[in-house]
């Protein structure tokens, strides 16, 4: 696994890595995420396989902007607010998919979870390819790693590591808006409270 800082060389290097077919694991604003081109069908089967993840589980992908986020997925008016308070942030939101092909590469059935990390790093890397997988890097069932080194010594077949330094280690709050309802799937950095207070 090559190693990269978190510089303009670095993340070049990792753009080229993610446009080639090729698995990076990247700091976010909560842990060490793995990823790579979620279009690229070979390289959502090699992350399944690096995690050991369920095929039944699908991926959160991360986007660079709301913009982005809005070809490929339906905003309700209660999904908006909540991007407009919490995007760039610690809040992942599930949502109706609208791009054909990502479901197919990804095995979608009908939703797909976004969101747009607070992390300059990688957010300079998402201007460049736009769209990541963003799940976190660790084998599944296993704790997420805040630290790189914790993530070169135990993650393999891993083709670059931008390194971003030490993480604060909160995941990111998991919602959906069911029947104009907050539901919530994963609590996180985000209290409930804080998001029906924008409500």
């Amino acid at each position: 696994m090559l190693k990269a800082s978190c510089n303009n060389y670095g993340i070049l290097k990792a753009s080229k890595t993610i446009k080639n077919g090729g698995v990076i694991i990247f700091p976010t604003d909560t842990v060490y995420g793995i990823g790579g081109d979620p279009y690229n069908n070979e390289v959502v089967k090699r992350i399944y396989k690096i995690k050991s993840r369920d095929k039944n589980k699908s991926f959160p992908i991360l986007i660079d902007s709301k913009d982005t986020a809005a070809k490929i997925a339906d905003f309700d008016k209660y999904s908006e607010r909540l991007t407009e308070k919490f995007w760039p942030g610690p809040v992942t939101i599930v949502l109706a998919v609208t791009d054909m092909e990502l479901k197919k590469s990804l095995n979608l059935d009908k939703k797909i979870a976004l969101r747009i990390p607070n992390n300059n790093c990688t957010l300079q890397l998402l201007k460049k390819c736009k769209f990541l997988i963003g799940t976190s890097a660790n084998i599944s069932g296993q704790e997420s790693f805040t630290d790189p080194i914790q993530c070169y010594q135990n993650i393999t077949d891993v083709d670059l590591l931008l390194d971003g330094g030490i993480l604060n280690g909160k995941p990111s709050t998991i919602i959906e808006i069911v029947n104009n309802e907050i539901k919530i799937h994963r609590n996180g950095s985000i209290t409930k409270k804080e998001i029906t207070d924008i409500f």
